[in-house]
Order: structure tokens, then sequence, then C-alpha cells
């Protein structure tokens, strides 16, 4: 039995193009040090990570012998399926904006000021 049949390749591909793009635009839009790297990678790893939460919400749901996580929301598997993919994702997000990012930041701060110096 598949873990979550309504899954396709062409949707994973879509979504982390949309999310590249969007990450790519939001990085640069805040400054980010090395946007035009951090961006893409923080786009792709955040879809493929929420794909993953998605799909480990799916298989823990599937072992319990269960079709939906409640009926909160009709017709959308409970609210454990609006917010699976936050089960990688928040950790991940927390780490490269409260530490990557800032430690970034320095080092890009720390070339500027060589450069500087050594003109």
């Amino acid at each position: 039995e598949k873990t979550s049949p309504n899954k396709t390749v062409e949707g994973v591909i879509g979504g982390c193009t949309f999310s590249l793009v969007l990450a790519t635009l939001g990085a640069w839009i805040q400054k980010w040090p090395y946007w035009y790297v951090l961006g893409p990678v923080h786009g792709v790893s955040l879809a493929l990570l929420g794909l993953v939460g998605d799909l480990t919400a799916s298989m823990l749901k599937r072992d319990a012998g269960m079709k939906d996580f409640g009926d909160l929301i009709p017709e959308h598997g409970g609210i454990m399926d609006r917010v699976d993919s936050y089960i990688f994702t928040a950790p991940y997000g927390w780490l490269v904006c409260g530490y990557l990012i800032p430690w970034l930041r320095r080092v890009a701060d720390a070339r500027a000021a060589a450069a500087v110096l050594a003109v």
C-alpha cells in the first residue's frame, strides 16, 4: 500500500521550483548574505523537508489504521494534515534563521572589512 498515493514527481518538482523562486526573492529582499546561493538552497530544503514531514505523518496515520487525523476541517484529513509539514521545516527554519544567517552575516562583514584593509 502506498504511503501517499496522490503525491507526484511533477508536484514535487513544481513545489521545489516555486519554493526556490520565492525563497530567493525573500532572501534578496531581506538582504541575506550570499542570498543568491542561500535563497535557492533554503527554498528547496524547505520544500523537501515539508514533503518528508507530510509523508511521515501519512505513514504514522496508515500504521495506526486511520484515514484522517480528525474531522475539525471537513474533507481535509484533520488538523494534523494542515501542519504536518512543520515537523521538519520548523526546526530547520529556526536553525537557519537563528544561527546560519547571523553567522554568514559575520563572515560576509569580515570579508568586506578585510577587503577594505587590503586596499
